[in-house]
């Protein structure tokens, strides 16, 4: 049997949240069989990462690693996580993996989402695109965020890529209108967001509201996000532990 991943997603009280949190942990075990893969939430939902810990530590687990299912690196990441972490039991060996973000699998499986919904390949040059996502108070996630924006725009040859925020930043309706003022042929949103809930709902109600063209589903579990949380767990898996 090969090593252990424990995939830590934020929690939701909409249960459409876990539900893509497990199909994501299906992919991941399908991928790779011999890797045990498990979830916990860090709130609203159950397992906890303590509990989830203490029962790997039961069956025999002597390492794993924490997978953070967060797209960029702000509260959750940096102050959230490693503390509830290093309360594991000292039998276990934890280490903390990167957060996902950025990272060129993410903008593909942005872009899978927009063709899903309708967008054609031939339409990027005359297409502006509103990257979407929940947002953040912590100015570090929302430079990493207009970061993403303006190397998807110059590696993928859109119109434009611009940011946008649910909670904190520019709303996406005041994106969209915005490119179609600026001469965009048509807009296209892409939420950046991990899965179903209140904030991307009311990413998507922005977009219907002020007419984007297209509007991509969050990114849920495609195969390129399971390639991506192996990578990071490869990665983290050589480096030194935060317990045990």
């Amino acid at each position: 049997m090969g090593g252990s991943l424990l995939l830590v997603a934020h929690g939701s009280r909409d249960p459409r949240h876990a539900e893509t949190v497990r199909a994501l942990t299906r992919r991941i075990r399908s991928t790779r069989p011999g890797l045990r893969v498990s979830t916990a939430f860090l709130d609203f939902d159950a397992p906890s990462v303590p509990d989830e810990l203490a029962r790997m530590a039961r069956d025999g687990a002597r390492a794993v690693v924490a997978q953070p299912l967060l797209l960029t690196r702000a509260f959750h990441a940096k102050t959230d996580l490693p503390g509830v972490l290093r309360q594991a039991p000292p039998a276990l060996a934890v280490r903390q993996a990167p957060v996902l973000g950025p990272d060129p699998l993410l903008t593909a499986a942005l872009e899978r989402r927009l063709y899903e919904a309708g967008l054609a390949r031939g339409d990027r040059a005359t297409t502006g695109v509103v990257l979407a996502a929940a947002g953040s108070g912590d100015p570090e996630a929302a430079e990493v965020l207009a970061g993403i924006a303006r190397q998807w725009r110059d590696s993928g040859g859109w119109y434009a890529v611009r940011p946008a925020a649910a909670s904190a930043g520019p709303r996406t309706e005041d994106v969209v209108r915005a490119l179609r003022a600026e001469g965009a042929r048509r807009v296209a949103v892409a939420p950046y967001v991990l899965a179903p809930g209140r904030l991307p709902d009311r990413i998507a109600a922005g977009a219907r509201a002020a007419g984007a063209d297209v509007l991509g589903a969050v990114l849920g579990a495609p195969p390129e996000l399971a390639r991506l949380v192996l990578r990071r767990y490869d990665a983290a898996a050589r480096t030194p532990a935060l317990t045990g």
